[in-house]
């Protein structure tokens, strides 16, 4: 190998691993989890509301400010800021997933949501910190296709690898042990970047660094698991008040409260147009960044905000009651986790290998569109499977289709929605995009249960499939966005 290659090489596989650490836990607190709350006999409603612990990652904005501004106690000193809190998340959701599986046979919901935030939270802490890194390191489409391609490999991979493994070995030793096999696979990268060398502007010796990184995560986990859970029962209680339990039909709500930003922001954003560079709305540290996008956007950003809500509505939708519905079609855990394992893994490699090509080679609106319609079959697929007899190879023409269209649109949307950052605040801007693009999905996610209950599950993916296609309707508009020149 010559010494050009070796640094791409180098670089290729530091994206694949970080991209692996971000993805292995997706699963846990999403879709393995609906199946594993179905295997204890939780119904369908109650899986639902499930689904809003995905919420989690969409508010990401409110504390990706901190990872851009402040380092974590030693780790940061030695290996630099932004290692410093992948190292933190990646100690985060190894302790989230031995606390779930210590707790696997689900005999309290609360507890079990609890430590399901807490993998949330760690989970989408890494990805703000990794984001932020690429987008620091690539800022034009060209250079982020190829990182972008290693990440997302490195994520599917891990995604899918993981819902695999875990089913399986739930199948054949039950829940915990499926549980403690993934944690200590997401913990094994800890030490690959702990050998790393020195940051280019870190200082002091490894062993002291990594000791005081270690005790300062261990008090930040425990911080965090007392204030989830004084919020969490306060929470619970002030819907028992309310008097909202499985039997209340929340998707009327929901959709309201979905309309809230739009309204909100279409208010606000005179205000935001008129600001000068040394107005309080921009120059503030903790909102500056998230009016920038308003402020450059214009009016033109609510278009983006519904085009960015709709791109990924189908999948995550999707992602809620596929494996409920595939269980519920005859097919056993190790059924499913073959499927994910053998042929879902390697559709959605090519799907974003395709995506990566493209948006180096076409327009970045028409791979969108490539990106949505694939995203939509593969919904649709699901509904194919429900008409089709149980067996091999109708489950894995299925899932390979379902896993291709999510790897496609997932990687073209990751591309454009890293164009729209202002490279002045690459982490907060990026997870306010990608915050809000999946929260209108997931709060109707949560909603999903009560959903199937009126419509059934082939009239379910009907819908998730045709929300993907919606997003077709509002591209035109956002492929002629343009975003005003900073007058900073």
């Amino acid at each position: 190998m010559n010494a050009t290659a070796t640094p791409r090489f180098r670089q290729f596989a530091l994206w694949v691993m970080l991209g692996f650490s971000a993805g292995l836990p997706f699963y846990l607190f999403s879709t393995v989890l609906a199946l594993r709350l179905a295997d204890h006999g939780v119904g369908l409603v109650v899986i639902g509301f499930f689904a809003w612990v995905t919420l989690l990652p969409t508010f990401k904005f409110l504390w990706a400010p901190l990872v851009d501004r402040y380092a974590v106690p030693g780790f940061a000193r030695y290996w630099g800021k932004r290692r410093g809190w992948i190292m933190l998340a990646q100690l985060g959701i190894a302790a989230s997933l031995v606390a779930l599986a210590v707790t696997s046979a689900d005999r309290s919901l609360p507890l079990t949501a609890l430590f399901a935030v807490q993998l949330a939270f760690w989970t989408t802490t890494l990805e703000v910190a990794t984001d932020a890194w690429r987008i620091e390191l690539a800022p034009t489409p060209e250079t982020q296709g190829p990182i972008v391609a290693a990440n997302l490999w490195g994520y599917r991979s891990a995604l899918v690898g993981a819902g695999s493994v875990t089913l399986i070995l739930a199948d054949w030793s039950g829940w915990t042990a499926a549980y403690l096999a993934i944690a200590a696979l997401a913990v094994a990268p800890f030490p690959v970047l702990a050998a790393m060398p020195r940051g280019p502007e870190g200082e002091g010796g490894r062993a002291a660094a990594l000791t005081k990184g270690v005790l300062a995560t261990a008090v930040i986990i425990a911080t965090l698991i007392l204030v989830t859970a004084v919020v969490g029962a306060v929470l619970l209680h002030l819907a028992s008040q309310a008097g909202i339990d499985a039997r209340t039909n929340v998707t009327p709500v929901v959709l309201g409260i979905c309309l809230l930003p739009f309204i909100l922001l279409a208010v606000a954003l005179p205000r935001i147009r008129r600001a000068r560079a040394d107005d309080r709305l921009r120059a503030s540290p903790a909102i500056g960044p998230y009016v920038d996008v308003f402020w450059r956007f214009g009016y033109a950003a609510l278009a983006i905000l519904l085009f960015v809500s709709l791109y990924r509505m189908g999948d995550v939708l999707a992602l809620t009651l596929a494996k409920p519905l595939v269980k519920s079609l005859g097919y056993s855990l190790t059924a499913i986790g073959l499927a994910d394992g053998v042929v879902a893994l390697a559709a959605s490699i090519a799907g974003v290998a395709l995506a990566g090509w493209l948006v180096m080679r076409v327009a970045l609106p028409w791979a969108l569109a490539a990106g949505a319609v694939a995203a939509a079959l593969g919904n649709w697929g699901l509904v194919w499977l429900a008409h089709q007899p149980v067996g091999t190879a109708a489950l894995y023409l299925a899932t390979g289709a379902d896993q291709f269209g999510n790897g496609m649109a997932g990687a073209v949307f990751v591309v454009y929605l890293s164009m729209l950052v202002n490279p002045r605040y690459p982490g907060a801007q990026y997870a306010l995009l990608s915050g809000f693009a999946f929260l209108l999905p997931r709060l109707l996610a949560g909603a999903s249960g009560a959903m199937q209950a009126r419509i059934g599950f082939v009239g379910f993916f009907w819908l998730a499939g045709g929300l993907s296609l919606a997003a077709l309707l509002v591209l035109p508009f956002v492929a002629r966005a343009r975003a005003r020149e900073d007058d900073r």
